[in-house]
């Protein structure tokens, strides 16, 4: 990605503001050495994806996000996946439950 800036979209930067309203430190725009992640959690290895309909409908995309959850699955990163629309109808519900997902996680690491 040679001098090429990377910028969320309008729906991850949203993600992203109502997570660290709730405390959760994140990482928009992660490069993980092999693809840029929208959203990364580093203290509980979560990477959120937030995509656009062509992650469903394009099958070209499909198996591309394939290869990149392949990639995310052996350094032991789960993806959570989530489309643009859920995201914008659902924030406050998908940030509540990611926060106690990652308040598990961390406890879990204790």
């Amino acid at each position: 990605m040679d001098n090429q800036k990377i910028y969320s979209t309008k729906q991850a930067q949203a993600l992203c503001g109502a997570l660290e309203k709730r405390g959760i430190f994140v990482k928009p725009e992660h490069w993980d050495g092999y693809k840029h992640v929208d959203i990364h959690i580093p203290d509980v290895n979560i990477n959120i994806e937030v995509d656009g309909m062509q992650h469903l409908t394009d099958p070209e995309q499909i198996m591309a996000d394939f290869d990149r959850d392949y990639f995310s699955d052996i350094h032991k990163l789960n993806t959570l996946h989530i489309t643009n629309e859920v995201l914008m109808n659902n924030l406050d519900q998908i940030a509540d439950a990611i926060t106690v997902v990652v308040l598990k996680r961390r406890q879990q690491k204790a």
